[in-house]
């Protein structure tokens, strides 16, 4: 009868597949790492490990065949042992041959109850890997994510751009202003503003960075028409954008190049200085209609609030009526620095905007924005409104302001 040296061959092969499971699970010392491992390497990794389980799980499942394949055979011989020919054996021997037959059974259903834990314990495992490969995936996803973003925030003028100092390109769309940046303008000087950037050569709109004279380099909207290069300074247009905001927000800047956002009164200000230049306004109603406007005008820095010098047409436009003839100073005014000509009343807090106020009634691109004309006359005086184009209580659609210098800036 050969029950018993099959299990026992059975048992060593199992006991070699739990000592084989027993050596994947025991720590294994780390050395610390040298470098980041690639995300082809994690991958490669992780694909092992899923073929480990893999082949895991098919061993256990042969070797439960096997084990089955043994039992079955114990059925039959155990069936045997209880012939009536066998009962007339003295009872020595009957033991001695039943007793192999019930340990060779109890090692067998030891030996399946310990498969059926391992099997469980790498179906657990396989899970994990498999979990692990998963987090992995989203892990990868974030550091190209944060790769784009770094992308972003990397200077212009790299080595690769230096070698061609002919053309710029331009940066993706981003979702905030590029923070300070280490100048070497020796190796390649960036244009002091869009107009510049249209004397080079430039013919496509969108974002670039600028560094005017004096100044760090910043980003920059650029809308290039036949007239020359114009920097977007201002857009509304779907009310994304919180414009009620104090004086340092209107000061730095806020909002998206790409949507709706305020530049900055001091970035304005580098880039115009003390020159001469024009303002352009772009409205939009409900209907469709549209209107623009352009002024000339100079703006001063923070030490006279951001003062715009108008002419006398410009100034009746903002509701200024008395106008030297050196023209008019109107200064920004915000909800916590009230500058306005009102003495009675604080616009900017009142139509929830900083703005050039002359008064409160005349016109205001940085109130509050609707997405439908308001039903109650004293709400709509809050939104974006240009009193001599579609009243003082109509709350326009869409915004957008550009400037312009008309006087070329001395060399540094």
């Amino acid at each position: 009868m050969h029950c018993v040296p099959t299990a026992g061959a059975a048992l060593v092969l199992c006991a070699a597949t739990a000592g084989l499971l027993s050596a994947q699970g025991r720590p294994v010392p780390v050395e610390p790492p040298q470098r980041f491992a690639s995300w082809d390497e994690v991958n490669v990794l992780a694909h092992g490990l899923l073929q480990l389980g893999h082949g895991l799980r098919e061993h256990v499942e042969r070797t439960q065949g096997h084990l089955g394949a043994l039992e079955r055979r114990l059925g039959v011989c155990g069936a045997a042992c209880k012939e009536p020919g066998a009962s007339a054996a003295p009872p020595h021997v009957r033991e001695s041959l039943v007793s192999p037959g019930k340990a060779a059974s109890e090692t067998l259903r030891s030996l399946q109850t310990q498969l059926k834990a391992q099997n469980s314990r790498i179906e657990q495992l396989f899970q994990k890997v498999a979990q692990q490969q998963r987090h992995l995936e989203k892990q990868h996803l974030r550091i190209q994510n944060l790769q784009r973003q770094v992308g972003l925030l990397a200077p212009m003028y790299l080595a690769h751009e230096v070698a061609k100092p002919g053309r710029r390109k331009r940066l993706p769309k981003m979702s905030q202003f590029v923070g300070p940046t280490h100048n070497i303008s020796h190796l390649h000087r960036l244009p002091q503003d869009c107009q510049e950037l249209f004397e080079e050569g430039e013919r496509q709109s969108g974002l670039f960075q600028i560094q005017p004279q004096g100044s760090l380099p910043f980003l920059v909207n650029c809308k290039m028409t036949s007239d020359g290069g114009w920097t977007i300074i201002q857009r509304r247009q779907d009310g994304s954008v919180d414009f009620n905001r104090p004086w340092e927000a209107y000061k730095t800047g806020f909002g998206d190049p790409q949507g709706e956002f305020w530049l900055g009164l001091e970035k304005v200000h580098l880039i115009l200085g003390d020159r001469s230049s024009h303002l352009a306004v772009q409205l939009q109603d409900w209907e469709g209609n549209a209107e623009s406007l352009q002024f000339p005008v100079r703006l001063g820095g923070e030490d006279t609030a951001y003062s715009l010098q108008l002419t006398a047409p410009v100034a009746s436009e903002l509701g200024v009526t008395t106008v030297t003839p050196s023209g008019l100073s109107l200064p920004f005014s915000t909800w916590d620095r009230d500058h306005d000509l009102r003495r009675d009343k604080n616009c900017a807090k009142s139509l929830s905007g900083g703005w050039w106020f002359g008064t409160c009634s005349h016109s205001n691109l940085n109130g509050q924005y609707f997405h439908s004309v308001p039903q109650q006359r004293q709400q709509r005086k809050k939104g974006i409104f240009w009193k001599t184009w579609r009243g003082r209580y109509y709350p326009l659609q869409a915004t957008t302001m550009l400037i312009q210098p008309t006087e070329a800036k001395a060399a540094s």
